[in-house]
């Protein structure tokens, strides 16, 4: 009987699971997956949950939650996540799915951000005027480039080889002073030093959410976290299924069939060691038959925190699942360059932050600065020195949360850069001292004569925990590259290994959303059971919609 083995247990692999077990008819014990982790990018868990996970360090303090980030969904361009989690059972409202949890809170609590962009009015304190961010602010030079750079064709990808954003647009440097940008580098997290050529499938792909990126209407919330809304559910369905799950097991090298030319990919074995316990080692067997999924990147890992009294101290590891691809590429020359995206930490890193609170006080006082109610709101200071943006859910956002707490988290793009409150770099912050520089932002943007800079010692009294999380591959993704650096789901001429996650090659989609994930997993495992393409999963194209064209071209006008 064959066997599936499943290197790292993210969304990705979870869903592979699920297509093995629904479209390829497998048992679930067929199939083992290899965490050092149980959150992949999608987290959200008490602090405590974290600290005998791999990577991480005890914390003075352990108290609250920790979102390392959040993955924002799109109800019309995440046809195979959708699909997937159809089959999935809901945790919490029996008879319904994965997918009806989500998509019936959306359309309850739909988002409409009044507040995406925050700024001081002519250098003061904003007295409560609002500036219109539905103006993209473009110039006809950025109009031209952009529409360029829009239409080009995928057969002509490669001229964008190796070519940043910032590199793209060197005739029109306006464009990095617009409305446009300031929301999109923050929603999306895209740098100037970022790739054009993922530019460019982001602006296909999300062409429908360009004539409301101001409002975030096209945002898909989740009822809780999405590791309690989607991971663990999709976990306890394969659990039942009878999947073998097995943490704190790092892989560290395939050991390949030493075959003819070296022209065939065959896996026959993976080196572990344990990275808890008796750190045990050794090699698993894998038959000629059976099928290796490989994580072959993630964008936590090697990441970092501190707590309320203390700031993070760098992690310098290469990252253990690039490491991995990495040690593949040693043996095969068409699996990609790790190094483009793993190895340039100045392109790809950024910072996090979680507050928890034991009163709603902070909470209330964020509603009433930004005049939106919480499960609306990505806020981002224009002004700021390391571009910082919060980001308030419905609350609340985790099923333990109590009723008095508050809990929300927020990101700066440029870490190594000091803030304008604190004479620190964040990276060099504590949990407390980002809560100032939080509340020194809030503070310049409030109208009223009781500001809210007159009740920092009531805020700091709440204050649960402020959780600091350094991330130096949250953006890696997105790391400039060439045809080439990412290698196909199933590399040619691989009998029986494929790679899922951020950093394959698919035609089209973009990166950076469960869908790429998802829609990889289920390109690997019709591979290997031999279903035919055409039976994939239907994926729109909004760009070639006249109506979305029409809209877009509105509003890069207005």
């Amino acid at each position: 009987m064959a066997k599936a083995y499943m290197i790292g247990t993210g969304i990705g692999n979870l869903a592979a699971g699920i297509y093995l077990i629904r479209d390829g008819g497998w048992s679930g014990d067929q199939i083992t997956m290899f965490g050092l982790e149980k959150h992949g990018a999608n987290d959200g868990a008490t602090v405590a949950n974290y600290e005998d996970e791999y990577g991480n360090k005890s914390l003075s303090n352990n108290k609250g939650y920790l979102a390392k980030g959040g993955r924002m969904l799109n109800e019309e361009t995440y046809e195979n996540l959708w699909d997937v989690l159809r089959s999935v059972p809901s945790l919490d409202n029996p008879g319904q799915s994965v997918t009806d949890d989500i998509l019936n809170f959306d359309h309850a609590h739909p988002t409409h951000d009044v507040a995406r962009l925050m700024d001081k009015i002519d250098g003061v304190r904003n007295q409560g005027d609002k500036k219109d961010y539905s103006h993209m602010q473009f110039d006809n030079k950025d109009r031209m480039l952009l529409t360029k750079l829009m239409l080009m064709p995928e057969s002509k990808e490669n001229k964008l080889n190796n070519v940043s954003i910032e590199e793209w647009f060197k005739d029109s440097p306006h464009m990095f002073t617009t409305n446009f940008w300031y929301m999109w580098e923050t929603t999306f997290a895209f740098k100037k030093e970022s790739s054009a050529m993922e530019l460019r499938r982001y602006m296909n792909r999300m062409i429908l959410e360009f004539s409301r990126i101001n409002t975030l209407e096209g945002v898909t919330r989740t009822p809780y976290n999405q590791y309690e809304s989607i991971i663990l559910p999709m976990r306890k369905y394969l659990e039942d299924q009878g999947v073998h799950f097995v943490n704190n097991r790092k892989i560290t090298a395939f050991d390949f069939k030493d075959t003819d030319l070296r022209d065939d990919i065959v896996v026959t074995g993976l080196e572990y060691e344990d990275v808890d316990g008796e750190k045990e080692k050794g090699v698993i067997k894998v038959d000629e038959n059976d099928f290796v999924f490989d994580t072959n990147g993630s964008i936590t890992d090697s990441s970092s925190m501190g707590d309320f009294d203390t700031p993070v101290t760098e992690n310098m590891e290469y990252a253990p699942s690039a490491k991995l691809w990495k040690q593949a590429t040693e043996h095969f020359y068409n699996l990609g360059t790790p190094d483009k995206f793993f190895n340039d930490r100045a392109q790809s890193e950024w910072f996090s932050f979680t507050v928890t609170t034991n009163n709603h006080y902070l909470l209330n006082q964020i509603s009433r600065i930004t005049q939106q109610e919480p499960g609306n709101a990505l806020n981002t200071w224009v002004d700021s020195n390391n571009l910082m943006s919060i980001v308030v859910h419905h609350q609340p956002h985790f099923k333990a949360q109590k009723e008095n707490e508050t809990v929300f988290w927020g990101y700066t793009m440029f870490p190594r850069k000091k803030g304008d409150y604190v004479d620190k770099t964040i990276m060099e912050m504590t949990g407390k001292e980002i809560l100032q520089e939080l509340l020194g932002h809030l503070s310049e943007v409030d109208p009223a004569a009781d500001n809210i800079e007159n009740h920092e010692a009531e805020i700091m009294d709440s204050i649960v925990n402020v959780i600091p999380v350094y991330m130096p591959y949250a953006s890696a993704l997105f790391n400039q590259r060439a045809i080439g650096d990412r290698p196909d789901v199933v590399p040619k001429n691989s009998k029986n290994l494929a790679f899922i996650s951020q950093f394959v090659e698919m035609p089209f989609d973009m990166v950076f959303t469960e869908q790429y994930s998802v829609r990889a997993a289920q390109i690997a495992v019709y591979h290997f059971m031999g279903i035919p393409d055409t039976e994939l999963t239907p994926v729109h194209h909004y760009e070639k919609d006249p109506k979305v064209l029409a809209r877009a071209t509105r509003t890069m006008f207005r």
